[in-house]
């Protein structure tokens, strides 16, 4: 599980989003930055979070953030999953982890049962000096934005 806090310095990072075009972290100097890493994209709890995030996008964007979604998924699941549910965000296809160890959401998971390594459902908020301002570990995923913003 993750160990960067509150105040750390976010890691930089630099990986293609879902149109195979590099992404850093260096992009949202001077914005604030919802930075969300998810598990496997169109699965259920991955699309409620997503999507919800989508649906108030224009409210994180009256309030100053950018948005980015992270995941291990190949850029091809990427832009499916973009395209499928209109994101107006970028989506990041961290395959080879960079991003997920950079900030610690790889780790032992369980469920149903079996124990398996994977990706956190964690969330950044990164300040408009890249500091980390908030990091949102139990995730609602129908109620992301509320977790967010309030």
């Amino acid at each position: 599980m993750t160990t960067l806090k509150k105040g750390d310095k976010a890691p930089d990072f630099s990986v293609p989003n879902q149109d195979g075009n590099i992404v850093s972290l260096s992009d949202f100097s001077g914005k604030k930055l919802v930075l969300f890493f998810y598990p496997k994209a169109s699965t259920p709890g991955c699309t409620a979070e997503a999507c919800n995030l989508n649906d108030n996008y224009s409210r994180f964007q009256s309030l100053g953030y950018e948005v980015l979604g992270v995941s291990a998924d190949s850029q091809k699941r990427q832009t499916n999953f973009k395209n499928k549910y209109g994101f107006q965000y970028d989506l990041l296809a961290d395959e080879e982890k960079e991003v997920i160890n950079a900030y610690g959401v790889w780790g032992e998971k369980k469920f149903m049962g079996r124990t398996f390594d994977g990706i956190h459902r964690i969330t950044f908020i990164i300040d408009k000096q890249g500091m980390i301002e908030d990091v949102i570990l139990k995730v609602k995923t129908k109620e992301h934005t509320a977790q967010i913003i309030e």
